[in-house]
């Protein structure tokens, strides 16, 4: 039986880089400063900006998906979102692109950062019955913290291999890592 993908959004569906900067920057963070799979709120205290600036300036329609990632989601009968992002900016990508996710849960739904537990419950499964795509470091914790194979979305340019990831050069690789069809790094 296959397993139930949970995808990240940021950098795992949409190249989103841009998208996320963009504000910072209008804000006068330097770019230096600027990491990547954080609770946003968290990231705008550290950067010292107020969140509500943060999201009057980030575009909704900038994230564009990556190739073959609408492809992937249109051959899936099941399919999670866990994902760091702001709520209301994760729903209205989502409206967007016309995607429709069995569970999509966003950093309103953790205490702190993502956990898969939540996305889990949500699908009405197990640990056992998923699988997680993401593109960074965290992303990978987050599926070793409950035991859930990572597959690291290898297609953003950004995410950097571990010796323990199955790496996906392609969204359509999610088809046969969700079957268990993969190969490590």
């Amino acid at each position: 039986m296959a397993r139930i993908p949970i995808f990240d959004l940021d950098g795992t569906l949409v190249d989103s880089d841009a998208a996320l900067v963009a504000p910072f920057l209008a804000l006068g963070v330097p770019s230096d400063e600027i990491t990547f799979g954080h609770v946003l709120e968290d990231e705008c205290d550290r950067l010292g900006i107020e969140l509500t600036d943060y999201l009057d300036l980030y575009d909704v329609a900038a994230a564009q998906p990556f190739p073959d990632v609408h492809e992937l989601l249109a051959q899936l009968d099941v399919w999670g979102v866990c994902s760091n992002k702001h709520p209301a900016a994760g729903q209205s990508e989502l409206a967007r692109l016309g995607w429709q996710p069995d569970a999509a849960l966003f950093s309103d739904a953790f205490e702190g950062a993502k956990h898969l537990a939540p996305a889990i419950d949500a699908l009405g499964v197990t640990p056992d019955d998923v699988v997680f795509v993401g593109d960074t470091s965290h992303d990978r914790q987050v599926a070793r913290n409950v035991g859930v194979p990572f597959g690291l979305a290898a297609w953003n340019p950004r995410a950097v291999v571990d010796d323990h990831d199955v790496v996906l050069a392609s969204p359509l690789d999610v088809l046969a890592f969700c079957s268990g069809v993969v190969s490590r790094s």
